[in-house]
């Protein structure tokens, strides 16, 4: 029975007012670090893995803060953010260039398909003998192992954004005698961002983990090359502060692009979505 059916005559139905949506509490996020950290805390103490393979998280982060005191672990950062952006770059100009110009002519589209199927789940680490052999083991070999793995990310999801075009409303902008460019800019482009948004971002974690990946193997400066020292010096608790700061860079990559996804897309309809579902 209804709100309609039980109003007495003449008077109009009461007002039902849905229930909210379950939102998920904005400080889960905080306790299941907290829960982590006191994992990480506590194993170490309790002797159940040797001593001096595994530190304690305070002495690991007593450590990095000793480690920020000194210009040797800015200086590897600097060098890895800079492999990093450049690749970076490189890859997302590139994955959006080839996605444009494969996704919308459609013979390109269906020569390149079993091409981009057969080379993008090739790792870029498998490349680092060739690289080395080509670049070197300068900073550029690190360069060229982020373009690779970055390009596939944002190609894929360019293509994917292409796809979900409206054809109607693309054939209609033709229709109306708007030239290929007007096309791009006003019907293509606005559907395709969100995806291209999303390939940035995961393009910018990739290329992260490559960059420090390519200095821990190769050797380039960098902090994946200072883990690589500690590590071999057999400094333990130097060697986990590191891996925590290249965690903690991480976590600030991706918190960045994505807010500045949001702030860039605030007009479209799916953050919208995700902003009142917060």
């Amino acid at each position: 029975m209804t709100a309609l059916d039980t109003a007495p005559p003449g008077q109009a139905p009461p007002v039902t007012t849905p229930r909210p949506r379950g939102r998920r509490p904005r400080v889960a996020p905080f306790v299941g670090i907290a829960v982590a950290a006191l994992i990480a805390e506590i194993v170490p103490r309790t002797g159940v893995i040797a001593d001096g393979v595994l530190p304690p998280l305070s002495s690991v982060v007593a450590e990095l803060v000793s480690e920020a005191g000194e210009a040797t672990l800015w200086q590897a950062l600097g060098r890895t953010l800079r492999t990093w952006a450049i690749g970076l770059t490189a890859a997302v100009v590139a994955g959006v260039a080839a996605g444009l110009l494969i996704g919308l002519v459609p013979v390109l589209r269906a020569v390149t398909a079993s091409t981009v199927e057969f080379l993008r789940p090739i790792p870029s680490v498998a490349l680092i003998p060739a690289v080395i052999l080509i670049f070197g083991t300068d900073f550029e070999s690190g360069v060229v192992l982020i373009v690779y793995a970055g390009f596939w990310q944002v190609l894929v999801q360019v293509l994917y954004g292409i796809q979900d075009v409206d054809p109607v409303t693309y054939d209609t902008a033709r229709s109306y005698r708007f030239g290929l460019r007007a096309r791009v800019l006003h019907v293509v482009w606005p559907t395709t961002l969100p995806f291209v948004f999303t390939g940035i971002r995961l393009a910018a974690s990739v290329a992260l983990v490559l960059a420090i990946t390519g200095e821990l193997v190769i050797g380039t400066p960098g902090i994946g090359q200072l883990i690589s020292v500690a590590q071999s010096s057999g400094a333990t608790t130097r060697m986990f502060a590191l891996v925590l700061l290249t965690g903690l860079l991480g976590t600030l990559v991706n918190v960045g692009f994505r807010y500045a996804e949001r702030a860039a897309l605030g007009w479209h309809p799916s953050v919208r979505r995700s902003e009142n579902a917060r």
